[in-house]
């Protein structure tokens, strides 16, 4: 009877690898070249044209104060008559030179750049295309998480871009870089779009880039990415590079982001974004069985008084949804925040012991880059607390390695070599504070919650010196 069982399985294996075929494409019996006719080129010059005539040069000056020279001995006119031809030898304040790119978006004067192209700057100083003519421009407003700026100069009647909706993008789509690359003057590339969404590159607090391998190099910053019918998708701000040129990795910013902040800078000046006051970090593989194999982004830390405070929001909570738009990963859940505006009501869902439920918050103000959503890297680390050695922050220690007064629980003093603890990612100086929900502040804590969860698999927050992280370990 086994054999036969035996046989039978093997047969329908048979079976259903006898069904499963390759699809393959049709044979290529015509090939078309975009030489239509004799004399005729395929090219996007006209669309090319139009939008480089909004792509300007954008120069700033920096005054670079030497800290030496600040020190009031330094004005003393017995020490410079003292020390003479010395005193005459030390360097004093210099300017600093740079160059980028911007784009007109209006007619009377409003260029959009990247801010970190005019920050500091003491002198921007804006040349049109096809002319040597400089113009003063002034700094509307900034928006430093985004790094997008806004300047302006004093001349009508400018030719201006209009603006693709980014939502639209798709990869592999044809798009053109405009700027002036290392200052040599209007420079266009060509590339596709690589990827979209892209965020977690450090680059910017909120990031929802368009990557694309069109030569993007140290000048092009703030300068325009269109697609091929000349309307601008994106910004190009930086590159991933080992020697400082392009090598195929360049970012963007969508037009979209680009149009909604630069509104909001003409109109006020500045930004103000939405302020929740959490924590998060993306679900990893240890933690998506506990939220029902929901996709989100978990709540690692709750800042006192803040809105997700008040509205019960609690540690390990995995936000879904807000105002009906599901969440995937914290990036999507940070961005949505920062474009919603302080004081909006909002509807967040969330999963919490495995049980959805909903809650009604009233953003706060983000008012500085401490109060912000925090996106942490991804731990998949498993493992025992073997090897495992803490004690209880003191203000002794707290003043020795500078910790924060808000960061309670247990510092990791000791992680045996090889040990569990070191296979889960724990290295000394780490503190613990939380494990699953017990609030870490001493060892008492620490070992009551071991206890609870014994044997068990448990989330345990960390900070580390990358950063908060979370273990997951029985």
């Amino acid at each position: 009877m086994k054999y036969k069982v035996l046989i039978s399985t093997i047969l329908a294996g048979a079976l259903s690898l006898s069904a499963f075929s390759i699809q393959d494409m049709p044979n290529v019996n015509k090939r078309v070249s975009p030489d239509i006719a004799p004399g005729t080129i395929y090219s996007y010059n006209d669309s090319v044209q139009q939008a480089s005539k909004a792509v300007v040069n954008i120069s700033t000056q920096k005054k670079i104060k030497n800290q030496m020279t600040n020190n009031p001995m330094f004005n003393d006119p017995f020490f410079q008559q003292f020390f003479g031809d010395l005193y005459s030898q030390i360097p004093k304040d210099r300017i600093e030179r740079a160059l980028g790119s911007g784009v007109i978006i209006s007619p009377d004067g409003y260029i959009v750049t990247n801010n970190h192209v005019i920050d500091g700057a003491d002198k921007i100083t804006v040349t049109l295309p096809g002319s040597t003519q400089e113009y003063s421009a002034t700094l509307v407003g900034a928006d430093p998480d985004g790094d997008i700026a806004v300047i302006r100069i004093n001349k009508k009647d400018l030719p201006f871009i209009k603006f693709a909706n980014s939502s639209d993008l798709r990869m592999g789509d044809l798009v053109f870089a405009i700027g002036n690359p290392f200052g040599v003057g209007e420079t266009v590339t060509q590339g596709i779009i690589s990827a979209l969404n892209k965020n977690g590159m450090g680059i910017n607090n909120y990031e929802n880039f368009i990557q694309t391998d069109a030569s993007i190099n140290p000048g092009n910053s703030g300068g325009a990415l269109i697609d091929s019918r000349g309307a601008l998708v994106g910004i190009n701000t930086a590159i991933i590079s080992r020697t400082g040129g392009n090598q195929g990795i360049g970012f963007a910013i969508p037009s979209n982001m680009v149009k909604t902040t630069a509104t909001e800078l003409i109109k006020n000046g500045k930004i103000e974004r939405g302020y929740l006051g959490v924590g998060i970090q993306d679900i990893t593989n240890d933690l998506r069985g506990t939220y029902n194999d929901k996709q989100g982004a978990v709540v690692i830390s709750i800042e006192k008084d803040s809105p997700a405070k008040k509205s019960g929001l609690m540690v390990w909570d995995l936000i879904t949804e807000v105002n009906g738009q599901k969440i995937d990963n914290a990036a999507e859940l940070k961005n949505l925040i920062g474009s919603l505006s302080p004081n909006q009501k909002i509807t967040i869902k969330y999963i919490r012991n495995k049980q959805e439920h909903t809650a009604t918050i009233i953003l706060g103000e983000r008012k500085n880059s401490s109060k912000k959503e925090v996106t942490v890297p991804k731990d998949n680390a498993q493992g025992q607390l073997s090897g495992l050695k803490v004690e209880t922050l003191t203000p002794q220690i707290r003043q020795r390695y500078k910790i924060p007064n808000d960061i309670n629980g247990v510092m990791v003093t000791s992680v045996a070599e090889n040990s569990p603890a070191e296979d889960a990612g724990f290295m000394q100086g780490d503190i613990i504070s939380q494990i699953e929900d017990i609030s870490i502040k001493n060892t008492a804590d620490f070992t009551k919650a071991l206890d609870k969860y014994k044997g068990k698999l448990k989330r345990i927050l960390v900070y580390g010196n990358n950063g908060i992280k979370t273990i997951v370990t029985k």
